[in-house]
């Protein structure tokens, strides 16, 4: 479901109407769209390698040095059922957080593909509009290949860089917008 901008906002900047492409078809495009964007912008989120539960007190360990301090709350995804959510920190160190669990004992295990702990509030980019307009930007684009499936003429009938519109330079595009919001650690490689 997407986030950053509504079926209602991308139907107005296109200018088509609700009986020709309904809000699913519109929320697939944007959702499209923000999955370009948004894993490179800060999210504030670490990656967790490893989990273990050990009376009541869950321990993740994190792929770099933790980034989170006691008492925020983060949301726990992709480790597993026991220890998904929204938790509070209890403790930090340099590689691990702990969090309250009540749950049976759980051994340390790998976790595989490697799970989440995201900061509740702060990898919201609604509201902002320099993401606002490169979600709709990509929108645009995604949308005008799909419906058309033929690649955008400009007004000289040159094809130009029209091949490539959904390739590699897609998110070239916006990345002026989005500079002050892109994650550097991202980017590498």
């Amino acid at each position: 479901m997407p986030t950053i901008i509504t079926a209602s906002e991308l139907r107005a900047a296109l200018g088509v109407s609700q009986s020709l492409y309904s809000d699913a078809t519109l929320n697939d495009v944007i959702d499209t769209a923000e999955t370009v964007i948004l894993p490179l912008l800060v999210k504030y989120s670490e990656g967790i390698i490893k989990a273990e539960l050990s009376d009541n007190v869950a321990t993740f360990y994190t792929q770099g040095e933790t980034i989170f301090t006691q008492g925020q709350q983060v949301v726990i995804a992709g480790v597993s059922a026991t220890f998904n959510g929204t938790r509070t920190i209890t403790d930090v160190d340099l590689d691990n957080f702990t969090c309250a669990i009540t749950a049976a004992d759980v051994t340390l295990f790998n976790v595989i593909p490697t799970g989440t702990a995201t900061l509740v509030g702060a990898s919201t980019y609604v509201g902002n509009a320099a993401v606002e307009s490169a979600v709709l930007a990509i929108s645009c684009e995604v949308f005008q290949q799909r419906t058309t499936g033929v690649q955008v003429e400009g007004v000289d009938f040159s094809p130009a860089q029209a091949p490539f519109r959904l390739g590699r330079s897609l998110f070239n595009r916006v990345s002026g917008l989005l500079g002050s919001y892109l994650d550097t650690s991202s980017m590498v490689s």
